[in-house]
């Protein structure tokens, strides 16, 4: 099997290493705008892998590089810019694609191609990264396995310290504050504004087990658009999340707040500069300043799902996977090496574009994400799960409720 990786940045890369070390492909093609960062992931391959330019921009450029691919691995963000231009190449290319996309925009336009996908015969698993990503998956594991009833999915998000970040993490970011954010409230499709009272109003505490209590604010991830159509009878989807350290996060909260992130250069003495791009620029200058203040040596997260629904009375399970020490590489780069490996060895098989809770089985990718963490050392599944119900709370064991 062949697998092109595209974009090599901390979760490309992350990816390509665990797809080398699957035993399932015996060649993998690297492919980044920048070819020697894809040489230097390329040299520490597992199997014999190939290093490309490729300039995402271009679909025909894309169709050329992943052309004789079982499988293409999108990576390349921001997804709201890049998503559906490499979508589009792989169904032209006949080509079975994975992404870890998490911009709500680019999910509506890549569920657009879903008929032009069937008709390809191809399969496109969009969104299979941490949130959206784990997060569908353990939403649709509650589902199936836990309650009759599903009322309500309340995604919360906590992440940051990792080494290094990319403008388009930042751009992404901003693009996530600027626009209308998707909820499902009341069985209705909804949006809110970040900085308005509908957005303020979903703000709230959380708490993060092994990192602390934070408030997190509205996110338009996707999986406000596609649980509700896969989970039958729920009434809630909602994403909150955080960039930590808070301070770093407001600093980009303010940056939006007051304009500054428009394209259009304007002049500055006798060079012209786009705002968005100073802005970013600005942003990233700070980063290291604030990390330090706030005591963030290393990359650190949480994703937090609760799922609350009907098994006799009412009952509410709290999934959170926690880590310290292993950041946004591994918890999105991982989820999508997992997907990709599961698409190769015929565990999904309808066609079309589809999220992961459309197509992947929550116990294929369990199983499979605390295999790749064992082969890493560590030994336990790092799933926290809480339930209560009428009798109160408790702590419940992964293989107490795998059994189930």
């Amino acid at each position: 099997m062949k697998a092109t990786i595209l974009g090599c940045g901390t979760v490309g890369s992350t990816a390509a290493l665990t797809l080398s070390a699957s035993g399932q492909f015996s060649e993998l093609a690297i492919a980044d705008l920048n070819v020697e960062a894809a040489m230097k992931v390329a040299s520490v391959c597992q199997v014999e892998a190939e290093a490309i330019k490729c300039d995402a921009s271009d679909v025909s450029t894309i169709k050329e590089v992943i052309r004789g691919s079982d499988v293409v691995l999108n990576c390349v963000g921001p997804f709201y810019e890049y998503g559906p231009r490499v979508l589009k190449a792989a169904i032209q290319g006949g080509v079975n694609y994975v992404d870890v996309c998490d911009d709500y925009d680019a999910t509506v336009e890549h569920l657009k191609m879903d008929i032009d996908a069937k008709k390809a015969e191809i399969t496109a698993l969009i969104g299979m990264g941490s949130s959206p990503g784990l997060a569908n998956l353990i939403a649709k594991f509650a589902a199936e396995n836990l309650l009759d009833e599903v009322d309500a999915i309340d995604i919360y998000h906590a992440h940051g310290g990792e080494r290094t970040e990319g403008a388009a993490v930042v751009k992404h970011r901003i693009h996530s504050m600027e626009m209308d954010i998707p909820v499902f409230l009341d069985g209705e499709f909804k949006t809110v504004r970040l900085f308005e009272e509908s957005g303020k109003a979903l703000e709230k505490e959380v708490e993060f087990p092994g990192i602390g209590v934070y408030r997190v604010y509205a996110y338009p991830h996707p999986e406000t658009l596609t649980l509700p159509r896969y989970i039958k009878g729920v009434r809630r989807v909602t994403n909150l999340g955080l960039v930590l350290p808070p301070e770093y996060a407001e600093l980009i909260k303010t940056i939006v707040r007051i304009g500054m992130t428009s394209d259009k250069p304007i002049k500055v003495g006798n060079t012209e500069i786009s705002p968005l791009d100073f802005a970013v620029a600005f942003i990233l200058s700070k980063r290291e300043e604030l990390l330090e203040k706030a005591g963030l040596k290393g990359p650190v997260g949480c994703l937090k799902v609760v799922v609350t629904g009907k098994k006799g009375g009412i009952v509410r399970y709290s999934f959170s996977l926690t880590s310290r020490g292993q950041g946004m590489g591994e918890g999105t780069g991982i989820p999508a090496a997992i997907g990709t490996i599961l698409m190769v060895k015929g565990k999904i098989t309808e066609k079309g574009v589809l999220p992961p809770e459309a197509c992947v089985n929550p116990m294929d990718a369990f199983v499979m994400a605390r295999d790749i963490l064992k082969s890493s050392g560590i030994e336990e599944f790092p799933l926290l799960i809480e339930v209560e119900d009428e009798s109160g709370k408790r702590m419940l064991s992964v293989d107490e409720v795998l059994k189930w």
